[in-house]
């Protein structure tokens, strides 16, 4: 067993097929780790298996093959060590938005008093900016408030991962950029080990250490892991001033709409190792051409 906190290997996953038989596997031989206080992001494109990995990271779902270790523990069913922030917000309408939490919290730790309950989950509501509506329903919160109520109910269980499911895919760019800066902050605060799924490569860049880039399904796997060299402290105001952005952000496109679909078939296996991915960065390249200096000369 390795020293990491996260540890998968040979990750495979297969849905049976109508009427008998089976289907080409989503996804295939996935190796990956992730050190605690770690922010890793996976991209790729629809179909590659990026949300089934993270279920099987949750406890929500059985890989077909293969293995993922937490905290020296294999992952076996949810557990209240794994909190799990989905594309939807997932609250119940009929409570308050500090009940929501609280539900989460008391499940967490069941000895605790009502106002020892209360009192932690509004210190995380005021972190995620609702202090203020802490008694209202959901009925009552835009989308943005509902996904901050979420992310709140992940962070006050404290647990060992957050899981992240693409949370913000559905707010205007104005409410997703406010959250990113909120997260950022709490992730910085907390050194949470955080592993997230997004199509969004400007907020892979901001958010993540590093990058798992998933070739095409099926048989998807971990073509590169990309490393994000910026410096930790960096903002969604100042990133684009960083040198280092471009490269990486041109880097990712690139893979995204050329190389992803190279990583199939028999000459792919011939010189791609699936259990050491290659760790490339971009970000550290000596070489830019005159375009991209002009650019972050300008």
């Amino acid at each position: 067993m390795s020293g990491h906190f996260l540890q998968v290997e040979a990750l495979q996953k297969v849905y049976p097929a109508q009427g008998g038989g089976t289907n080409a596997p989503v996804f295939e031989d996935i190796h990956f780790h992730i050190d605690r206080g770690e922010f890793v992001c996976i991209i790729g494109h629809s179909g590659c298996g990026k949300t089934t990995i993270l279920n099987v990271l949750a406890g929500l779902e059985e890989a077909t093959a293969g293995d993922a270790f937490m905290d020296g523990r294999e992952v076996r069913g949810p557990s209240l060590d794994r909190g799990v922030v989905f594309q939807s917000h997932a609250l119940m309408p009929w409570m308050s938005v500090l009940g929501n939490v609280a539900f989460a919290v008391k499940s967490k730790w069941p000895d605790w008093s009502k106002e020892k309950i209360n009192e932690h989950c509004t210190g995380y509501l005021e972190m995620v900016g609702l202090g203020h509506a802490i008694h209202k329903k959901p009925a009552e919160l835009s989308g943005g408030m509902k996904q901050r109520v979420g992310i709140a109910r992940a962070f006050a269980i404290q647990p060992k991962m957050l899981l992240l499911d693409e949370p913000f895919g559905a707010l205007d760019a104005l409410t997703r950029g406010t959250i990113q800066d909120e997260l950022l902050k709490i992730v910085q605060a907390t050194h949470q080990t955080v592993f997230m799924i997004t199509h969004d490569v400007d907020e892979a860049i901001l958010l993540a250490d590093k990058i798992l880039l998933m070739s095409n399904g099926p048989h998807a796997k971990i073509a590169e892991i990309v490393e994000v060299t910026m410096p930790r402290d960096r903002t969604r105001a100042g990133i684009h001033h960083d040198p280092q952005y471009y490269l990486i952000r041109n880097h990712l496109v690139d893979f995204l709409v050329n190389r992803s679909k190279t990583y199939a078939g028999v000459e792919a296996e011939m010189f791609h190792d699936a259990k050491n991915p290659p760790v490339v960065r971009p970000g550290l390249e000596e070489e830019r051409t005159p375009i991209l200096k002009q650019v972050i000369n300008h």
